[in-house]
C-alpha cells in the first residue's frame, strides 16, 4: 500500500499545475495572435506606403487616440451610459415578463409572438422611426433595450421551465406557496440561464446603442462614440474612426468580462459550469 502513495501524491500535485499551465496558455495565445496581427497590419501599410486616409498604421491610430482623447473619452462615456440604461431596462423587463409568463400561459401565448417580432426586426430599420417620435436620448436607449431584451426574456423563461420535476413535486407535497416555490426553487434553478442571458444582453445593448447613434448621426445629431465614427467618415478622418472602433471593442470586451465575472462569482460554489473552471 505504501508504494502506491507517492504516485498518487504526485498526480494530485500535478493536476493543479497542469490547470494553471492551461490557463496561462489560454491567456497567452490570444495575445500572441493580436501581436502578430498588428505587426502584419503595420508591415502591409509600410511596404505598400498606404496613405492614412485609406488605411492608417497602428501607430497613427494610437497617436490619434492620444491626441483626440478628450473628445473620444466624452463620447465613450455617453455611449456607455446609453448602453447601461438599455441593459438595465432589458434585464428588468425581460426577467419581469418571464416571471409573468411562468404564472400565466395565456399571457405567454398572447405576448411572446410580439417579443419575437421585436427581436427579428432589424433595429437599423426601427431607429429612424424612433428618432422621429421620441427624444433623441430616449430613442437611443429604446434601441439598446430592443436588441438586449429578448435574450434575457428567452433565457429566463427557459430557466424557469427547467426546474427538476422531482423537486417541484416535493414542493407540492409540502404545500409550498407560489412565492416560496418561486424564491426557493424556480429562481435558483433559472439563475444560470438568467446570467447567460445577461451576458448576451450586455454586448447586444452596446450594439443597439451604436446603431441608434449612427442613425442619429446621419440625422445630424448625437454625441456618442458611434456619432464620432460617422462624423470621421464624412471628414475622411480614418485614424479617428479606427481609434473610436478600438474604444468600442475594448468597451465590449470589458462589459462581457464584468458580466462573466459576476456570473462566475454567483455560481462558483454550486453550479457545474463554474465548478469546472475552479478544478
Amino acid at each position: 500500500m505504501s508504494s502506491l502513495s507517492p504516485p498518487q501524491m504526485t498526480s494530485d500535485v500535478a493536476a493543479p499545475q497542469a490547470g494553471r499551465g492551461f490557463g496561462m496558455l489560454q491567456f497567452l495565445l490570444p495575445v500572441v495572435v493580436l501581436v502578430i496581427s498588428v505587426a502584419v497590419w503595420d508591415l502591409v501599410v509600410r511596404i505598400n506606403q498606404i496613405p492614412p486616409y485609406v488605411l492608417p498604421s497602428p501607430g497613427a491610430v494610437i497617436g490619434t487616440l492620444i491626441a483626440d482623447w478628450d473628445i473620444l473619452w466624452q463620447s465613450l462615456l455617453t455611449t456607455l451610459l446609453t448602453t447601461f440604461e438599455g441593459f438595465v431596462a432589458a434585464a428588468i423587463g425581460g426577467i419581469a415578463m418571464a416571471l409573468l409568463f411562468s404564472r400565466s400561459k395565456w399571457l405567454e401565448f398572447s405576448l411572446l409572438p410580439y417579443a419575437v417580432i421585436l427581436q427579428v426586426t432589424p433595429v437599423i430599420a426601427i431607429a429612424p422611426l424612433l428618432l422621429i417620435y421620441l427624444p433623441q436620448q430616449t430613442a437611443v436607449v429604446v434601441c439598446a433595450w430592443i436588441v438586449a431584451f429578448f435574450p434575457v426574456l428567452a433565457n429566463t423563461t427557459l430557466g424557469l421551465k427547467s426546474v427538476d420535476r422531482n423537486l417541484a413535486g416535493l414542493f407540492k407535497l409540502y404545500r409550498a406557496t407560489p412565492i416560496q416555490s418561486l424564491l426557493l426553487l424556480k429562481l435558483p434553478a433559472a439563475l444560470p440561464h438568467i446570467l447567460g442571458g445577461l451576458r448576451i444582453a450586455g454586448g447586444l445593448s452596446l450594439i443597439g446603442a451604436v446603431v441608434a447613434e449612427i442613425a442619429a448621426g446621419s440625422a445630424g445629431a448625437g454625441s456618442g462614440l458611434a456619432y464620432r465614427i460617422a462624423e470621421s467618415s464624412y471628414r475622411l478622418n480614418i485614424p479617428r474612426m479606427f481609434a473610436a472602433l478600438l474604444l468600442l471593442s475594448m468597451a465590449g470586451i470589458v462589459i462581457y468580462m464584468l458580466l462573466a465575472l459576476v456570473s462566475h462569482l454567483v455560481l462558483r460554489r454550486w453550479h457545474e459550469s463554474a465548478l469546472g473552471k475552479e478544478s
